[in-house]
């Protein structure tokens, strides 16, 4: 820590600071809880950030900040303290690090000014507003504030009243050890995966110390966002980590339990598989939406103002985030089915209650849709093509057709290719080149729906509707192939495609872009895919070469794409934020 003169020296000083580190300016009359600061000046995930009396800059805003600091000095003469009274400047705007951050503004760089809610930061001029900041300092406990708020704001039932009362102590108990988030996420993974291995003995006491696994699991879950928050130890790293964990930590148990039920006679695979097919479109829905609608213009609604009219009224708050079946509640039901009963009762529950929760918030989001009025953005039809996966089948199509008019039409065109590519495999012999037909149907009606860019009001549907022709196709012609081991070979094949799914989700939210285009060409986009496992369903039928057909095309998705992956979140490109993660 050092104290300057004036601005002019505050600048020398910071210049001196080496390289690739953060900086800060902190008004010395400074009065206020430690936690502000902390808030204020130690967060990652922002460029400049402020609070009242102090100001910080990362190495990539430390040049604005400096050449403010000069124009400060500049303006006001060596020597001269760049504060004073200004009538029309906030409070925390007449001090030094205000009037800079203002500057920071001026000149285009954004700077984060935290909610502090209770807590207590201000730059008293006299005894007595020193006196009444203090005051308020100390009448507030600033490690009370900073566990509520390592809290995440907007969790489910489950969560908020079974888990994080307790976890949030853990949180903190890990933070004084020097434990990170990531190694608490990792933990968690691991605590998964081991009950994974307790519910794939296929026994009682296996199965109930798989559910109790699951719990800690969830509970080490909920612990390393909290840590995060607690110490304001957000990373690329863990954002990456975070996201897709939770995913491997729940198919990992889906495995789990199959194997457990194959050792006990029962064979529940293709029950497996349709459960994580039907979680992975529920989130599809989810992430469409909301990407369709994250800048949409003049977004207004009927539906969306009942909504808001229905958080008014506490118990419905909790009853609709119950409904959905969000993370909590589900790994709690698994956990006390599995310990109680059998994996066929799990996923027999899985698939009802998540069937449910996803007729329920599908149905809300089309009556939004159909109801608002919003222009969506080049910004969202480019999110919505990514998570369409486009491979180069489609691609051609798109290239050559003319765009297909009308409001409601691509996700007509995506239904109806879909309906045909799952009938096909439903209902077509086994193994018919008559559903090598269909698939080619598939990528000529795939490659029309995305002909044009997808800005109608149900053009988010799109991608949902290609994950369950995809998905859907690979359970079908699995379960009918009577082939041993196809089924789990198309788990791990659906796996990977949903792996890399969710990757380019994680990375458009990011602010990014989707994955490169080469990749998605490489792993031949969803009707590339959909396509193959038709061929191979038709070549190989009913012999064992199905099986391990599908197993070598997953071990190659797979690696292609977690190579990718990895490549790119350890990267200097990869998005310095935190995903705070959906309720579902």
């Amino acid at each position: 820590m050092q104290t300057a003169a004036d601005a002019g020296d505050a600048a020398a000083r910071l210049a001196a600071v080496p390289a690739g580190h953060r900086v800060a300016l902190v008004d010395p009359r400074f009065v206020g809880h430690v936690h502000a600061l902390r808030l204020g000046l130690t967060d990652p995930r922002f460029p400049a950030a402020a609070v009242p009396g102090a100001l910080t800059a990362q190495p990539e805003a430390r040049g604005a900040l400096i050449r403010a600091l000069r124009r400060a000095t500049a303006a006001v003469g060596a020597g001269a303290p760049v504060a004073g009274p200004d009538a029309d400047a906030a409070p925390e705007d007449r001090t030094v690090p205000g009037r800079i951050a203002v500057a920071l503004e001026a000149e285009g760089t954004a700077v984060k000014r935290p909610e502090l809610g209770s807590l207590t930061a201000a730059v008293p001029t006299d005894a007595g507003a020193r006196a009444a900041a203090e005051s308020a300092r100390d009448e507030v406990d600033d490690e009370a504030v900073r566990l509520r708020s390592a809290v995440k704001a907007h969790d489910g039932f489950f969560t908020t009243y079974g888990i994080s009362p307790y976890s949030r102590y853990i949180a903190r108990w890990c933070a004084r050890r020097g434990l990170t988030p990531n190694q608490v996420t990792t933990a968690s993974l691991i605590t998964a995966l081991i009950a994974a291995g307790a519910a794939a003995t296929g026994t009682r006491g296996g199965y109930v110390a798989a559910g109790i696994l699951l719990l800690v699991s969830f509970v080490l879950d909920c612990t390393d966002g909290q840590l995060a928050r607690y110490s304001l130890q957000y990373s690329t790293m863990g954002a990456w980590l975070d996201a897709t964990f939770d995913r491997a930590k729940e198919y990992a148990y889906y495995a789990g339990l199959a194997i457990g039920a194959v050792r006990g006679g029962d064979d529940v695979w293709t029950l497996a598989l349709g459960a994580m097919v039907l979680q992975a479109c529920r989130h599809v829905v989810d992430f469409s939406f909301n990407e369709a609608n994250h800048d949409a213009v003049a977004n207004t609604s009927p539906t969306a103002a009942l909504s808001d009219k229905l958080d008014s009224v506490g118990w419905t708050v909790w009853a609709r985030r119950m409904i959905v079946l969000p993370i909590g509640e589900r790994w709690a039901m698994i956990a006390v089915l599995t310990a109680l009963t059998t994996p066929r009762v799990v996923f027999y529950a899985l698939l009802v209650g998540c069937s449910l929760a996803a007729c329920y918030t599908t149905a809300g989001r089309l009556l939004r849709s159909l109801t608002r009025k919003a222009r969506r953005t080049d910004r969202a039809a480019r999110a919505l093509a990514d998570l369409a996966d486009s491979g180069p089948l489609a691609q051609g199509v798109a290239a050559l057709a003319p765009g297909l008019r009308g409001g409601f039409t691509a996700p007509l065109v995506a239904l109806l290719g879909t309906l045909v590519m799952i009938g096909a495999a439903l209902f077509l012999p086994y193994g018919s080149w008559l559903t090598v037909a269909a698939a080619a149907v598939y990528a000529l009606l795939s490659g029309l729906a995305v002909a044009r860019p997808l800005k109608g009001a149900l053009d988010w549907l799109v991608p949902p509707f290609f994950r369950a022709g995809e998905y859907v196709t690979i359970l079908v012609l699995a379960a009918r192939s009577d082939v041993p081991h196809a089924v789990p070979a198309a788990f791990g094949l659906v796996s990977a495609v949903a792996y890399h799914h969710y990757d380019t989700v994680y990375r458009i939210r990011g602010g990014t872009g989707a994955p490169p285009q080469w990749l998605v060409r490489t792993i031949g986009g969803h009707e590339g895919r959909t396509a193959l496992v038709a061929v191979l369903a038709a070549v190989l039928t009913h012999t064992s070469g199905f099986t391990t057909a599908l197993t070598a095309l997953a071990a190659a998705v797979a690696l292609v794409v977690l190579v990718e992956s990895i490549r790119f979140w350890v990267s200097s490109s990869a998005p310095a934020v935190h995903d705070e993660g959906e309720l579902a």
